[in-house]
């Protein structure tokens, strides 16, 4: 079948009603013909061409929930070195937006969903702030403080444009470009499209010529109507199959070990940690991955999932991973949101070969690659996973590898001016954790960003020295195991295990932690015994505090063998409940906040706990039986309460009271 036969069928299809689409690709697949190989016709008229892509989709959902935030924007940054000509740059962006509509595109609701829409101009303003007056000890901290406000800087998708440029003047002959996209319409691969565009657009305007650039196959709309019209015919069923089996029923949350509490409401505020894998290393790396046939991206990805089992012992680890998704000829010179995530899963423990782990995460990552077509948006959706917007939906972490990054340093036109890519490091996130690598100049390089919410820069520096050391172990000999791969350095081995460890006093064996914590009551009471934020407590004051709820947890039954459920943030009111449990004779029952509520719900009668400690916040996400009795720790007062009776407020004042109703006296030791 030739090219322009090819190109017949794909229009077809589009234009066909859904039954018959997937009768014409059920016939497609029976003669053995791959439909995805077909061209993407241009311009067809359907009635959902204005529909967004999948991606988009979830792009404006996140929008919706956070307009002023600047997480999802792309940003960059180009010095431009000689004369520079002003009209040529205005020119060069002008036919830019008139190339690619998605320079263009704004998203509207109308009805019950949502438009974008492609006004055919959309003059571009670009903001000239001159910064030349400055001494020159000031202009690159200048721009430094203005790249970063212009990366943070909101749009709004309603009316864009969302395209953002900004020259900055430092000298008559150096410029510095800003440049800022949001995530719907664009990509790390648009970028390299636009500057390359650029480039050439400006050479011909500054020359008093016309572009010469060929006219785009498709606009992004084009490929937003195919990818929907193929998927929905039966491919995304397909991919869907091997999804849901491979990821299956529980997506658990990674539980890295933070140094702060986890937000309800995350900042997306991000740090990058740049860091350089020994040459050496690099090549014992490469030497062991084609001794066991797999990638780089294999062997790294690897190592940064036993880091994560190491981390946080769990078996069970998903790593997003971002692809391109430009495996077509049509959309390579397109600006405009290509890239898909992949939820890649590791099943591993402290017992698993490091040969094992390389020839599982191969069967994954191809398994993968056979299925890369599924937009990550609509595995969420056809998954029903409750949203929360602490967390990313199936992973917190990613891992992104790129095998060459070409090491170029500028870039000249034909009139001489020089343009030279500026390292660019975010000021955003949206996951907990990201490990990038990639080569440049024949070197490894990593770097990892990490949420400013729940990391300090000390733990990220630790942790990239971890993962070093995994690769160091996991090359010298493939056959160890997990638990046995080296993690620390001797140095910090010797002040974690030893230094650390040191105790003049031996306690004693025979008493449980309550009880120790009574003996240092009666020794300081008055000494400090926790800091939360603004927040203290004495050795006394935490001991009276455990002492009142102890009491109220007697009297509703509370005993040995008896398991109470606490669900609550961290916080000193975590620490008073778990010692009143302890106090009382009964266990605890630890409830992660974070799960859903059946969840939860399931774990409390799962343990049969006969009553739940909680905090407000909490409490009204979780699903309770009616019969639970439920105890409401909040600002150190606590309330007990039905689940058909309204919550009674109680303080400080009239705790004593309500504690002590059924006359119980003294206090528990």
């Amino acid at each position: 079948m030739n090219a322009e036969d090819s190109l017949k069928l794909a229009r077809r299809f589009i234009g066909l009603p859904l039954e018959k689409r997937q009768m014409f690709l059920a016939a497609l697949q029976k003669e053995g013909v791959d439909f995805a190989r077909f061209p993407i016709p241009a311009g067809v008229d359907a009635e959902d061409r204005q529909a967004l892509s999948y991606a988009q989709q979830r792009m404006w959902f996140l929008w919706q929930l956070d307009p002023q935030s600047g997480a999802y924007n792309l940003p960059g940054a180009v010095r431009l070195t000689g004369r520079l000509s002003l009209p040529a740059l205005e020119q060069a962006f002008a036919s830019l937006v008139a190339r690619h509509e998605t320079l263009r595109t704004v998203f509207q609701r109308q009805a019950d969903d949502t438009l974008l829409q492609v006004p055919a101009s959309a003059p571009l303003v670009i903001d000239h702030v001159d910064f030349s007056a400055l001494p020159a000890t000031e202009r690159e901290v200048a721009v430094a403080k203005a790249a970063e406000q212009q990366s943070v800087l909101p749009f709004d998708l309603s009316v864009g444009p969302l395209l953002r440029v900004t020259l900055l003047k430092l000298a008559e002959q150096e410029h510095v470009l800003l440049l800022t996209l949001h995530h719907i319409v664009s990509d790390g691969w648009s970028m390299n499209v636009l500057i390359d565009e650029f480039i050439r657009c400006y050479d011909a305007f500054e020359a008093g010529a016309q572009p010469q650039v060929a006219p785009l196959p498709i606009q992004y709309s084009d490929y937003a109507l195919w990818q929907r019209r193929w998927l929905e015919a039966g491919e995304q069923a397909r991919q869907l199959d091997y999804w849901q089996a491979q990821l299956g029923d529980e997506h658990p949350v990674l539980e890295l070990p933070t140094d702060h509490p986890r937000p309800a409401m995350p900042s997306y505020r991000g740090t990058r940690y740049e860091f350089a894998v020994d040459p050496q290393l690099a090549e014992q790396l490469r030497a062991t991955a084609q001794k066991h046939s797999v990638t780089l991206f294999m062997l790294l990805l690897g190592a940064f999932n036993a880091l994560l089992h190491r981390y946080t012992g769990q078996t069970d680890i998903r790593v997003g991973v971002p692809i391109a998704n430009r495996n077509r000829a049509e959309i390579e010179g397109l600006i405009g949101f290509f890239v898909n995530t992949q939820v890649l899963r590791t099943k591993l423990d402290g017992q698993t070969r490091v040969d094992e782990l390389l020839r599982a995460i191969k069967e994954t990552a191809l398994g993968a690659q056979a299925h890369q077509d599924l937009p990550f948006e609509r595995l969420v959706e056809a998954l029903k996973l409750e949203r929360s917007l602490s967390h990313t939906p199936l992973f917190q972490v990613m891992y992104n590898h790129q095998p060459q990054v070409a090491d170029i340093s500028t870039v000249s036109t034909a009139s001489g001016l020089a343009l030279g890519v500026i390292e660019w490091e975010g000021r955003t996130t949206q996951f907990d954790l990201t490990l990038d690598t990639y080569e440049k100049g024949g070197k490894l390089h990593a770097a990892l960003t990490y949420a400013n919410d729940l990391f300090d820069a000390a733990t990220i520096a630790r942790m990239a020295q971890h993962w070093t050391h995994l690769l160091q172990g996991m090359v010298s000999d493939s056959q160890q195991r997990i638990s046995d791969l080296p993690l620390l350095e001797s140095t910090e081995y010797q002040r974690i295990v030893h230094d650390w460890n040191r105790a003049d006093e031996s306690f004693a064996q025979d008493l449980c932690i309550h009880e120790l914590i009574s003996q240092q009551v009666a020794a300081s009471p008055d000494a400090l015994a926790v800091t939360f934020t603004t927040q203290h407590l004495t050795y006394a004051e935490l001991d009276a505090q455990a002492n009142r709820l102890a009491h109220r947890l007697i009297e509703l039954g509370v005993g040995p063998e008896v398991r109470v459920g606490v669900a609550m943030q961290r916080s000193d009111n975590l620490l008073v409940a778990l010692l009143a449990v302890l106090k009382a004779g009964g266990a605890y029952v630890p409830l992660d906040p974070d799960y859903p509520a059946e969840r939860v719900a399931y774990m409390l009668e799962d343990s049969r706990a006969l009553v739940l400690l909680t905090e407000h916040s909490v409490a009204a996400t979780l699903a309770v039986a009616a019969d639970t009795p439920v105890l409401l720790m909040d600002d150190m007062t606590w309330a007990a309460y039905p689940s058909s009776a309204p919550v009674t407020r109680v303080t400080p004042d009239n705790l004593a009271y309500v504690i002590y109703t059924s006359g119980s006296t003294g206090k528990p030791k």
